[in-house]
């Protein structure tokens, strides 16, 4: 059995949790293109036709032969025969022959026979004639888009995994998905604990503090790509905690217990999480501050994490380890995390041996067209919800360090 508070740190106590999490959910829902932002695709996406499907111009002007302009300049125009207008939406009933030119606008077809497009602003229209003055020669294949320049036919344009934005939702609807598969979310159940938690709705009597970490969190869980269900604040009894816990082990794929993880007469949580499936606890505290009193268990193949009361320390923690477990469930290919780099405003101690996470907020400085940042510490206690609402990231103090100086660049997490 694990000890209490035998202190690992994040990464490997991340590991440990993932390590004994079976391969991702396969449970998938067909859903509308409207409702696929943010969502995990199921499945490997690929084109059914090339993209684009014909040659188009990038640029409003003439469509022409490349040969026919060589070696035009202002003082040197070449001289080509207007023959028409390439209309939008369908293809051009002419061909482009020796000498000849045709109006296209940006995004319409190439017609048979050229090559290339000229520029607008590089022409004029001969008054009284159709004729046009080319004052800048093209090369062939300038200011045109190929067939499948941009995807092939066959091709895998969004792998199984990938998380859904605007520009793959773009990419679907110009390739005609009007609905696709993805990975179901993800439920979590959360559970509150401790006697002197109340609603938000509710009126505070004293010693009494409202339910912060189950909004918090759920929030977290829902922009990771999970569905919460709520199991209402339990108060510190081990049987009623035990019964709320095994409910939504039965119904959730991951249970989130807040409070009841510290070193206390009324620590239940470890106990339940032992109770309810095997393994059990794998790791009960984490070297880090702050959150250091969470316990990470596995319970017949689901994750029960049991997070610090204190509302900071929760939802750091939840970034830390919820998240990943989350994202592996979703089967979710690695991404980078969100970051900038940003000059440390003041000194920040740290203890060796502890890896440190502090809320900072960034300060831009615009100088020219140069951005850079400046990480300005938020100094506050792990139940002080607002400094973390305050903050635009948190910083990372590595174990092996003892603080970091003023003027440091350091790498910040957005949030």
């Amino acid at each position: 059995m694990p000890e209490f508070l035998t202190l690992l740190p994040p990464d490997e106590a991340r590991d440990k949790l993932l390590a004994h999490l079976s391969s991702p959910k396969s449970d998938s829902d067909s859903i509308d293109i409207l409702h696929a932002l943010g969502r995990v695709t199921a499945e490997d996406i690929v084109a059914p036709h090339p993209l684009p499907d014909f040659q188009r111009t990038t640029v409003d002007g003439y469509a022409v032969r490349a040969k026919d302009t060589f070696g035009a300049t202002d003082s040197l125009p070449a001289y080509l025969n207007l023959i028409g207008e390439v209309p939008m939406g369908d293809s051009p009933s002419f061909e482009i022959g020796a000498g000849q030119c045709a109006l296209i606008h940006t995004g319409g077809m190439l017609p048979k026979g050229a090559d290339a497009v000229v520029m607008l602003e590089y022409t004029q229209h001969i008054d009284g004639a159709e004729e046009i003055e080319i004052f800048k020669s093209v090369a062939d294949g300038e200011n045109i888009i190929h067939i499948g320049e941009d995807v092939a036919q066959g091709q895998v344009v969004i792998p199984k995994g990938t998380i859904l934005r605007p520009a793959e939702i773009g990419g679907l609807t110009a390739l005609g998905f009007m609905s696709l598969r993805v990975a179901k979310r993800i439920g979590v159940g959360l559970i509150s604990t401790g006697d002197e938690v109340i609603e938000p709705s509710q009126t505070l009597r004293p010693g009494q503090v409202r339910d912060i970490n189950s909004y918090t969190l759920g929030a977290l869980v829902e922009k990771a790509g999970g569905a919460t269900k709520r199991y209402g604040i339990i108060a510190d009894q081990f049987s009623a905690l035990k019964e709320a816990a095994a409910q939504a082990l039965s119904e959730c794929d991951v249970v989130i217990i807040t409070a009841g993880s510290s070193a206390s007469t009324r620590d239940m949580t470890a106990e339940v999480i032992r109770q309810l499936g095997e393994p059990g606890v794998l790791v009960h505290g984490i070297n880090t501050r702050p959150g250091k009193p969470t316990i990470l268990g596995v319970c017949d193949g689901k994750a029960v994490i049991g997070l610090p009361g204190n509302p900071v320390s929760a939802l750091v923690n939840g970034y830390l380890f919820v998240v990943p477990v989350i994202e592996k469930l979703l089967g979710m290919l690695p991404k980078p995390r969100a970051s900038v780099r940003a000059m440390l405003t003041v000194n920040l101690p740290s203890q060796a041996g502890r890896e440190d996470w502090w809320p900072v907020k960034l300060i831009v400085n615009r100088e020219s067209s140069t951005v850079t940042y400046k990480a300005e510490p938020i100094f506050g206690k792990s139940n002080l919800i607002f400094t973390l609402a305050s903050a635009d990231g948190l910083l990372r103090i590595h174990p092996d360090a003892t603080g970091l100086s003023a003027g440091e660049t350091v790498e910040v997490v957005l949030i």
